[in-house]
């Protein structure tokens, strides 16, 4: 079993102990447990083996047994008891924003509800509002998060995504010669937030061969359909895989198709038709005759329809045709441009490592600075720091810094915007920090006028340097709050504030329209990860895939800069 289905386990008990009402430590030390080891940068079977269990920071001698248990039979005694106490459905219930494990316990308790269609039942005819905890407000928000759940269901974040796609790759590539390439292509080579299903494309002779060989695959739990040249599996995760076997004067052509999207190919095929040519998955042909004109690469088919080559996370037929037409098309930011990480937690919060260790790991990666804020004390749950705490770290952090050869550890802060505005710690302790980060982690359900405003009264603060996840979303969980984003962008452009583009998977906040819209008003971008472990700094390529889908250069970034220009760039109060 992975890191990432041991952490579920643990997860879903912690989850069914708190509907079950049982005592918040009790519940707590599963939910520590699953962060813990889904942060493992190795594979806790391996840890298991080597009897290093009880080493994991929150796993005690029992946890070690469950987890041992876990691996060994792919099940947990007390979490199958729960599932046979409560329905397999109250999983799906406590992904609903707004509804939390005692909520739903409620729900089961008055009305059996065994699935979210129930929920949305009950919000629909009125029957919520007269419980303890719900009144009409709650009920509207219940049936939006419903609305939004179902919607969402069968997508999987780009992370997970990625995950399955590179296994089946490296297993498809046992073939050896007989497989030249394999791309994925679809919403993930497009770098969308969200994945749906996985479109996989090969070059091949061989069609038999790679047909048996993908549904040999251990991951495969469903043969969907195989047909002349193509094989569609479901994965043990849900997932749908179409693997698509080709000839290589055909490849170009059908990665194109498949990569999309669908408005992007019927613009293209229109500039197509009107040079009396045909688009299709397999080739670029002549209307008349059916003479072949291109097909073998991409670029080969742009240079035909007149256009510059067009980057994947761009085909979304927002203006990127036009633009590729007249020269007029981004350079986009790269991964290679970035220097730094502005956004990361350590064991003085809620991370899993220390200053020195995030240091070195960033290091390795070839930064040269990063910025350490560990939360404000407002984040209880997180260990948050007060004045004396924030300050004394920050002691720590600039003597860690002077450790470190050719590279520089920022002293900084994740501070929490409060509901009226004001920033969570003092004024004169911020003015000692490097970075101030600032964000929204309570109060999400303000008005959109309310939230506007405490965002603008958050902007003035001259401390405040970056607005870190500026929309609160989820991914797959929790949907953004809502508030006037042209006004906030506005603000932060007349304060010299920048905006996060955080990378973190299930996050990935601001989204792509957003960053452009930030982009045409000239607000500066910095892409982080928030990371809370080390584990987690590869997260920044999906920041840097979310930037270029916004159109970002590197100019427009600004952790692209060295960091004595970086601190020059961010606002400064005095």
């Amino acid at each position: 079993m992975t890191n990432q289905d041991v952490a579920r386990i643990l997860r879903e008990t912690a989850q069914l102990l708190e509907v079950d009402g049982a005592q918040i430590g009790r519940y707590r030390s599963y939910e520590k447990a699953a962060q813990q080891v889904e942060a493992l940068p190795e594979p806790v079977a391996q840890v298991a083996e080597e009897d290093r269990l009880e080493d994991i920071p929150g796993v005690g001698e029992r946890m070690a047994e469950h987890i041992r248990e876990i691996l060994k039979t792919g099940k947990y005694k007390k979490h199958q008891q729960l599932l046979r106490k409560y329905p397999p459905g109250i999983l799906e219930i406590l992904k609903l924003q707004n509804l939390g494990p005692k909520k739903a316990a409620l729900l089961w308790k008055k009305f059996k509800v065994k699935t979210v269609a129930d929920v949305g039942r009950l919000a629909e005819a009125g029957k919520l509002r007269g419980l303890a905890g719900f009144g009409e407000k709650t009920e509207q928000n219940l049936r939006k998060a419903v609305a939004a759940f179902q919607q969402m269901t069968g997508r999987f974040l780009q992370h997970r995504a990625e995950e399955a796609a590179n296994k089946l790759i490296a297993h498809i590539h046992k073939l050896g010669k007989k497989v030249e390439r394999v791309d994925a292509a679809g919403s993930l080579r497009r770098g969308k937030e969200t994945i749906g299903d996985l479109d996989l494309l090969l070059i091949s002779t061989d069609v038999e061969a790679v047909a048996k060989h993908v549904l040999g695959y251990p991951e495969v739990a469903e043969k969907i359909a195989q047909g002349e040249n193509k094989v569609s599996v479901r994965l043990r995760n849900g997932m749908q895989v179409d693997v698509r076997i080709l000839e290589k004067k055909s490849y170009g052509a059908a990665l194109m198709y498949f990569t999309g999207s669908k408005p992007h190919n019927i613009e293209l095929r229109g500039l197509a038709k009107d040079k009396g040519w045909k688009l299709s998955e397999y080739t670029l042909e002549t209307i008349k005759g059916g003479k072949w004109v291109a097909g073998r690469t991409e670029e080969e088919i742009y240079r035909k329809l007149g256009l510059d080559y067009i980057e994947p996370e761009l085909r979304e037929n927002a203006g990127e045709v036009e633009a590729a037409a007249t020269g007029r098309l981004p350079k986009l930011v790269t991964l290679g441009d970035i220097r730094g990480d502005l956004q990361m937690h350590t064991t003085e919060s809620d991370g899993k490592n220390s200053i020195e260790e995030m240091a070195r790991a960033a290091q390795k990666r070839g930064y040269e600075y990063i910025a350490i804020t560990d939360h404000s004390k407002a984040v209880t749950v997180a260990n948050g720091m007060d004045e004396k705490r924030t300050l004394a770290h920050a002691r720590r952090i600039r003597e860690a810094s002077k450790k470190m050869d050719g590279f520089r550890i920022l002293a900084g802060i994740e501070v929490d915007i409060l509901k009226k505005g004001q920033l969570d710690l003092a004024d004169e302790v911020l003015a000692q920090l490097d970075v101030v980060v600032a964000s929204v982690h309570s109060y999400m359900n303000l008005e959109p006028a309310e939230m506007t405003e405490r965002l603008l009264r958050a902007i003035e603060n001259p401390h405040l340097m970056i607005l870190a996840h500026p929309t609160g979303r989820l991914l797959l969980r929790r949907e953004p709050y809502r508030y006037d984003l042209e006004a906030v962008l506005d603000a932060c452009r007349k304060h010299g504030v920048a905006v996060e583009c955080n990378s973190f998977p299930d996050r990935l906040d601001l989204h792509d329209v957003d960053l452009r819209a930030a982009k045409e008003r000239g607000v500066k971008v910095v892409i982080s990860t928030d990371s809370h472990s080390t584990v987690h700094l590869p997260f920044i390529k999906y920041g840097v895939k979310t930037a270029r889908r916004g159109w970002l250069e590197k100019d427009d970034v600004l952790n692209t800069l060295p960091c004595d220009r970086l601190l020059k760039a961010l606002r400064r109060s005095s």
